[in-house]
């Protein structure tokens, strides 16, 4: 018999706790008309054959000049860059891609206590789509947000299927991030990270574990639309299957990004494009629905505080350097950004001096 779908889907998806992933098991054959996307944001005409990608950076020797350009050169270029050997063990990427596949394999009445509605905590949110109540289409995505505010709140609200997996992955993350960061922001006259920019830089973090199950008609729909990221920096962990894909530098073709076992995906956020007052670049970025295999990734945002104000650093115009965003505050910015469908870059032109 042909699974039909269900009546109320808002209902089944969102309020049950089923996600997509319940639809996806049910064996349709094909896609809800929720999620069916307008033709122009379809994947993908513009694809660029696959024997061009983003840089991919060997971290083995972090204090070699070469590196430290190639890093801040991927991201004035590209927005996006691949580094391997950068220290954090692959067990521990390993165990945070299991823990991802632990969670979604709870029954929806688990995870449904995770949902806005039923949270014990603000900071912890398992969801569908990006913005369902403002998208025209649905994205074919799951969603658990986990924003870390310290670790006793850490073991006392976020879901013991995944918690312990991802507090490490964080926490051995974090000698890479500020590596990176150090080094880009040498290349903008900022001496070093401290005290005064650390909560600037990396004020606060959000790890998100993405699920994305099995779609019919896949390429009538996306897992997750065009946009770029707010962060300052995205640490992105991708499964071997792919699905990434970013804006290439003539802005108008699309690069896949293809995965590499135990390489993390590094891309500037909004934030940092307008602290470097754009000559580092947060890059449109998108991810395809697959029509015969799930895929799982796990991003680490890395952002200013919600209390900080963000505007080109006082370095960069030092020189005399006209500045082209105005100063924001981090909380406003990011509720603008959650306020919309995505749109590709139309959130950075909220910062934008007329």
């Amino acid at each position: 018999m042909t699974p039909t779908i269900p009546s109320d889907l808002t209902e089944f998806v969102m309020l049950q706790g089923n996600g997509v992933k319940g639809l996806s098991e049910m064996g349709l054959k094909s896609l809800p008309s929720q999620y069916i996307q307008p033709l122009e944001e379809r994947m993908i005409n513009n694809v660029v054959p696959h024997q061009e990608s983003i840089p991919i950076i060997d971290m083995s020797n972090w204090n070699d000049p070469k590196v430290e350009d190639a890093i801040c050169d991927a991201a004035e270029k590209w927005g996006f860059f691949q580094i391997i050997n950068h220290g954090v063990p692959l067990q521990v990427l390993d165990n945070v891609k299991d823990a991802t596949y632990r969670f979604y394999g709870l029954p929806p009445e688990e995870k449904v206590r995770y949902t806005k509605d039923n949270s014990p905590s603000k900071h912890v949110r398992y969801g569908s789509s990006f913005s369902p109540q403002a998208e025209k289409a649905l994205e074919w995505k799951d969603y658990l947000s986990l924003f870390y505010v310290s670790d006793d709140e850490a073991a006392a609200m976020w879901p013991p299927a995944c918690r312990d997996e991802a507090l490490e992955y964080m926490k051995r993350s974090e000698t890479v991030i500020k590596r990176l960061l150090n080094v880009l922001m040498k290349r903008l006259n900022v001496s070093k990270i401290d005290e005064t920019n650390e909560s600037l830089l990396l004020g606060s973090k959000r790890i998100n574990l993405n699920y994305y199950p099995i779609c019919p008609n896949h390429d009538l729909t996306v897992a997750i639309g065009r946009h770029s990221d707010v962060s300052t920096l995205t640490v992105l962990l991708q499964d071997e299957t792919g699905g990434l894909y970013v804006r290439a530098p003539d802005h108008h073709n699309w690069i896949h990004v293809p995965p590499i076992y135990g390489a993390l995906v590094i891309n500037i956020g909004d934030a940092l494009q307008i602290m470097s007052n754009g000559r580092y670049k947060s890059i449109e970025h998108r991810v395809t629905a697959n029509g015969s295999k799930t895929r799982v990734s796990v991003p680490i945002f890395v952002n200013p505080r919600p209390s900080n104000v963000i505007g080109p650093l006082p370095q960069v115009l030092a020189s005399g350097e006209k500045a082209i965003y105005k100063n924001v505050l981090y909380l406003e910015y990011v509720k603008h950004f959650f306020s919309k469908p995505h749109d590709g870059k139309m959130t950075i032109e909220y910062a934008k001096i007329c």
